[in-house]
C-alpha cells in the first residue's frame, strides 16, 4: 500500500493519500486547497490516479481542496450525509464504504466536533479527523457541535476499536503524527473521565478564541459544488421533470453512473444501464457499450449520478470523445425523487 501524510502549517492540518499500488487509484482525506499543486504533482510522480477526495467534515480553519481537485483530476468528492456543503459527488452515512481498487473505507458517524463529522477506519488504521487528536479531542462549540454526541462517538464509537489500531488524526499542534486508540484511551487527557456529564464540562469551558480563517473557511467550504454554467452542459442539462417525461416516452437511453453501493442503497430508475463513472472512458472508447448503444438504437443517452456532479463531469468528457446526443439530469436521483420519478431495487432492474 502507498500511504503518505501530508501538513499544512499554516492550519496544522494533516492530508492523507491512499493507494494500493503504483500505477493504479488513489484517494486524498482532507486536502488543503493551497496544496493542490503538491498533491498533483505527487500523483504524477507516484503514476496514480485520484479518483475520490474526502472530507471528515466541513472545516472551519483551511480551506478545502475538494472543488479544486475535482475540477482539475474530474475526482469524486465524499463527504458525509450530514454535510451541509452545497454539493459533493458522494454522500456517506454511518456503515458505508468508500472503496477505490484495492482500498476500502469503513465510514464512522461520528458527530460532536460538527454535526457532520466522520472517520474512516481500514484494518489496522483510523482517520479521525478532529473528532480524536493525539492528547486530545476536537472542540464542540460552533458548527452545530456537541459535547454529548462528542463523548459518545468517542467512547461507543472510536474507543471500542481494536488498543492497537493506529489513530491518524486530522490535526496536530504539537508535531506529533500518528497514535494508538490504546494510548489515546490510557494518556489522552479529554478522555479520563467517568461520565457524559463530565466531558461536557470540560468542553463547556475550554474557552478557545475561534480559528482565525472561520469567517472565510466555513462559507467556502459549504460552497463547493460544480459551477455548471458552461454553455455546453447548461443546454445539455434536463430537470428532473424532464427526465421523467423522458422514461415515460421511452426515447432516451439512462445511463445510472453511480457505484453498486448506492444503487443499492438508494434504487435506480427502471431500465438504467449502468455504466459506473471511474470506468467511464472505458465504456466510451469506438467498441466501448455507450458508443455501440449510440450507434445501433440512435437514442439519447441520459447521464445520471447521485446528485448531477459526476454526471456534468462524464457529460464533457464524453462530449471531448465525440459523443453528440447526450443530456444529463440536473440534480441527478436526488432531484428526481423530489420529482416524484419511480425507483426500483437494484436486483428488479
Amino acid at each position: 500500500m502507498i500511504f503518505r501524510q501530508y501538513f499544512d502549517s499554516v492550519s496544522c492540518t494533516y492530508t492523507y493519500l491512499l493507494a494500493n499500488q503504483s500505477g493504479g487509484e488513489a484517494l486524498l482525506i482532507d486536502p488543503v486547497i493551497e496544496h493542490c499543486d503538491r498533491y498533483i504533482q505527487i500523483l504524477s510522480e507516484l503514476d496514480l490516479k485520484l479518483v475520490k477526495a474526502v472530507d471528515t467534515h466541513v472545516h472551519a480553519d483551511h480551506i478545502t481542496g475538494l472543488g479544486e481537485l475535482r475540477d482539475r483530476t474530474h475526482c469524486v468528492t465524499v463527504m458525509g450525509k450530514k454535510s451541509s456543503a452545497d454539493v459533493v459527488s458522494m454522500r456517506v452515512d454511518d456503515g458505508d464504504q468508500i472503496t477505490i481498487d484495492g482500498i476500502c473505507l469503513d465510514v464512522l458517524y461520528t458527530p460532536g466536533h460538527t454535526d457532520d463529522s466522520c472517520c474512516f477506519k481500514m484494518n489496522d488504521r483510523v482517520f479521525t479527523g478532529d473528532t480524536l487528536l493525539i492528547r486530545g479531542t476536537g472542540r464542540t462549540d460552533f458548527q452545530n457541535g456537541n459535547p454529548r454526541d462528542a463523548y459518545n462517538s468517542l467512547f461507543n464509537k472510536l474507543l471500542k476499536l481494536p488498543d492497537e489500531l493506529l489513530v491518524y488524526p486530522g490535526h496536530d499542534y504539537k508535531g506529533e503524527t500518528v497514535s494508538t486508540i490504546g494510548e489515546e484511551r490510557a494518556f489522552n487527557p479529554r478522555l479520563q473521565v467517568s461520565s457524559a456529564d463530565e466531558y461536557a464540562e470540560i468542553m463547556n469551558n475550554l474557552g478557545l478564541p475561534n480559528p482565525k480563517m472561520m469567517d472565510v473557511a466555513v462559507p467556502a467550504n459549504m460552497k463547493i459544488g460544480m459551477h455548471q454554467d458552461e454553455p455546453e452542459i447548461v443546454e445539455r442539462t434536463l430537470t428532473a421533470q424532464e427526465a421523467v417525461d423522458k422514461l415515460s416516452q421511452s426515447d432516451a437511453i439512462f445511463i445510472d453512473l453511480r457505484e453498486d453501493s448506492e444503487r443499492a442503497k438508494n434504487g435506480l430508475i427502471p431500465g438504467s444501464v449502468h455504466v459506473p463513472y471511474q470506468r467511464l472512458s472505458e465504456f466510451s472508447r469506438p467498441d466501448g457499450l455507450l458508443a455501440v448503444l449510440s450507434a445501433q438504437t440512435g437514442q439519447q443517452l441520459l447521464l445520471y449520478c447521485a446528485f448531477g456532479e459526476r454526471s456534468a463531469l462524464a457529460l464533457k468528457e464524453l462530449r471531448n470523445a465525440g459523443f453528440e446526443n447526450l443530456r444529463h439530469l440536473g440534480g441527478g436521483l436526488d432531484a428526481w425523487l423530489q420529482a416524484s420519478g419511480p425507483i426500483v431495487s437494484m436486483d428488479k432492474n
